[in-house]
Order: structure tokens, then sequence, then C-alpha cells
């Protein structure tokens, strides 16, 4: 009933669920009520991602949101778990990227843990424990029709990547 469908899209999480204890201001596991359609008269389709750095935190997003329709009658379907990847206390690859950006840019660059779905995760799912860094040109507005590439970053990136790999080979 349209009841059931406003009382669990009131009572279905949304926004920050936990903060990293480790890394100050790190979001660790959200959940994002991200779009209600009506797919055919009578069927709603509800979509939202969860996201963590922690596997058994994200499942335990997906299951609270799940909870709040399925007790309201709906069908649940789980679809592109998209894994987390924490950031490592320690990391060589890390400390070569930061010592090549210190080389060519004269500067101490900001190291920073992000909330985002990034491929890294991929990578750990197949490779437990590979060392990895994400990093890359300026984008604003990501997933959005308004996302755009800073061109004037994309030089800086390239020389960085090219002096990291100078670095580990």
């Amino acid at each position: 009933t349209s009841w059931n469908l406003i009382t669990a899209l009131c009572a279905a999480p949304h926004g920050v669920l936990a903060m990293s204890q480790e890394i100050e201001n790190f979001v660790e596991t959200s959940t994002n009520l991200a779009s209600v359609k009506m797919i055919a008269p009578g069927m709603i389709r509800i979509g939202s991602s969860q996201r963590s750095c922690v596997t058994a935190a994200r499942r335990a997003a997906a299951a609270k949101m799940e909870a709040c329709f399925v007790l309201a009658g709906a069908i649940v379907k789980h679809e592109g778990e998209y894994p987390g990847w924490a950031p490592a206390a320690e990391s060589p690859i890390r400390d070569a990227c930061v010592a090549s950006y210190k080389k060519l840019f004269g500067v101490e660059p900001k190291v920073k843990a992000i909330h985002a779905g990034l491929e890294c995760g991929l990578f750990t799912e197949k490779f437990p424990g590979l060392d990895m860094v994400s990093f890359g040109p300026t984008l604003r507005g990501v997933h959005s029709p308004d996302e755009r590439l800073e061109i004037a970053t994309v030089d800086k990136f390239w020389k960085l990547l090219v002096e990291l790999l100078k670095r580990i080979d």
C-alpha cells in the first residue's frame, strides 16, 4: 500500500552511519536512498547504495535497508556490491608516491582517505594485501551531469605517475 511505501521510505537509513575510529573526519560507512521510480502501474523500484571501507559494515547497512522494505511487504534484491578499500597504516607505495610528489613539486602532498567506491576495492578482493594508492587529475561533480575534469591537472598527474613508476621500477 501507499502507507507501507511511505513509512518504509521514512524509516530507511540515509546518510552517514559510522565515522572511522582511526582516521579523523573520515566517513567509514554510509547509505544512500538514491531513487524511487514507478516502473509499472502499482510497481515501484527503489535504488540505494551502501559504502564502507569495512565489508561487514557495508553489508550490515544493506541489511538495515532491506529490513525496512521487507517489513513493508516489498521484495528486495541486492545487485552490484562494490567492495570497500581501507587505508593501510603502512604503505610502501604511498610512501614512494609522496616522495615522488615532493621531488617533482617541492611541497608535501595532501594524503587523504575518501569515502567513495574506488576500483582499488575490486583489486583487493582478487589480490588481498596488495599495496595500492589511488590518485589522478582533479575531477568535480563526479557521476553527475556536471562532471568535469580540470585539464590543468592532467599534466601534473602524468608527471607524478611517470616519476612513481621510475621509483618503484
